[in-house]
């Protein structure tokens, strides 16, 4: 009897693990290149959310092909959960490029943790910032909500729709470069302001070099801008994650 059970067992435990991971290890915050528990916090998490979808979870299959597929299913799942929280996250760094063009920090690199690779300063602050500001609002909990009720969207066993994922990932890279921009917009309409005004004064003045001597104050002004908008940019971002977030809980009400 017990060699009947614990094969079983373990086949649905990772079948849950198998979702679970792949969306964790994408999670952002979590799934971070620099996060180096996230294996032993999707078994963690898996272990918590096992017996809540037991009972939906397919037999084991007999035969090895079957059994890849269902795997491959339930990794195409967690990916996409990951992925999905990921692409609300990638409005952070749009919106920190192009602040870095309008304030001239462009040049200025770093390494940004949340893309992986080298990136603006301004990008890799706001980054950061934002991924604090998830885990200190509690939205975290969302996502994970999120991969709990994707047993009821998506069952265990049933092949993932792949079409209604690439729309909905072409549908938050959109939105995600929109809120991107409407974070940037005062910046924005600052470069626009102050490239017109030191044409015209060029123009007035051809001999002196404006461009090059005006540089450190469109620094210090954007420094300033940074610091009064700041905050307002990011509780346009908080209220754009919380509502994407929102629909990944049993799909939109």
């Amino acid at each position: 009897m017990l060699g009947q059970i614990l094969p079983a067992e373990i086949f649905a435990f990772m079948l849950v693990f198998s979702r679970i991971a792949a969306a964790v290890m994408l999670l952002p915050g979590i799934g971070e290149n620099y996060v180096f528990s996230r294996v032993r916090l999707g078994l963690a998490v898996a272990v918590i959310m096992y017996p809540l979808v037991r009972d939906g979870l397919p037999v084991m299959p007999n035969s090895p092909f079957a059994l890849f597929t269902l795997i491959t299913g339930e990794v195409i799942i967690g990916v996409f959960f990951g992925g999905a929280a990921r692409l609300l996250m990638s409005s952070l760094h749009v919106a920190g490029v192009v602040i870095s063009f309008q304030s001239s920090l462009a040049f200025a690199q770093t390494v940004d943790p949340n893309q992986g690779t080298q990136g603006a300063v301004v990008a890799a602050l706001m980054a950061l910032i934002g991924v604090v500001l998830v885990f200190v609002s509690g939205l975290h909990m969302l996502l994970f909500a999120g991969i709990l009720d994707s047993y009821l969207l998506f069952p265990a066993g049933q092949a993932p729709p792949l079409d209604d994922f690439a729309q909905l990932a072409i549908h938050l890279v959109s939105s995600s470069f929109n809120v991107g921009i409407r974070m940037a917009a005062p910046f924005i309409v600052y470069g626009l302001l102050f490239y017109i005004g030191l044409g015209i004064l060029q123009r007035l003045i051809p001999a002196v070099q404006l461009f090059f001597i005006a540089v450190p104050a469109q620094m210090v002004m954007a420094f300033l801008m940074i610091t009064l908008v700041l905050s307002s940019s990011l509780m346009v971002f908080l209220e754009y994650f919380e509502d994407n977030a929102m629909k990944l809980i049993a799909g939109p009400q």
